[in-house]
């Protein structure tokens, strides 16, 4: 199965690609769409609909994850982030039909690090420690997104992907990987 996370932005969106073979993951790719050259925020939205569309073309995931909204101060930041959380979520419904998830920050932080106010620093260390050291995140949003994969393939099915901010012990990382654990 092929995950699709995206962390998304009205400027910029990270991204990332995992497979997940039973218990195995792996990392694909992942990066940034950057939306800032588009100064008219309406044609922004346009042109973050057709990005998405050429994820799934490139990708071919078999299921979307993605960061729910998050409290920020603006309120203009908000409305431009809703719009464009808008215009990905009409992009991937249109070949994903009951295949698009979302999840909260904390949830996603919690079933990665085990800690759901961890910080992007400690979220970017652990995608490195589960997926490789080499890895090079351009910004946040790129682990981030890796971080919504991940969270993902783990939740996917589970009572806790329905429910915002419940996890069950099985559904962290170190319980996800406890079968790796040397004896």
């Amino acid at each position: 199965m092929i995950i699709l996370g995206v962390d998304p932005g009205s400027r910029k969106t990270g991204f990332a690609v995992i497979e997940v073979k039973g218990r195995k993951m792996s990392y694909l790719d992942s990066g940034i769409l950057s939306f800032e050259k588009e100064k008219d925020f309406l044609s922004r939205l346009g042109n973050i609909h057709e990005s998405c569309l050429e994820l799934v073309n490139t990708y071919q995931p078999d299921e979307v994850a993605f960061e729910s909204l998050i409290y920020v101060k603006s309120v203009t930041s908000l409305a431009k982030l809703a719009q464009a959380r808008g215009a990905m979520i009409s992009a991937f419904m249109k070949t994903h039909k009951r295949k698009v998830s979302e999840y909260s920050p904390n949830l996603i932080k919690n079933s990665v690090s085990g800690h759901g106010h961890a910080n992007k620093e400690s979220i970017e260390k652990t995608m490195k420690m589960l997926f490789g050291n080499d890895l090079v995140f351009k910004t946040h949003d790129e682990s981030d997104a890796l971080a919504i994969a991940t969270a993902h393939a783990m939740l996917r099915g589970s009572s806790a992907s329905s429910k915002k901010g419940v996890v069950r012990k099985a559904s962290n990382l170190k319980s996800a990987f406890k079968h790796l654990e040397t004896k």
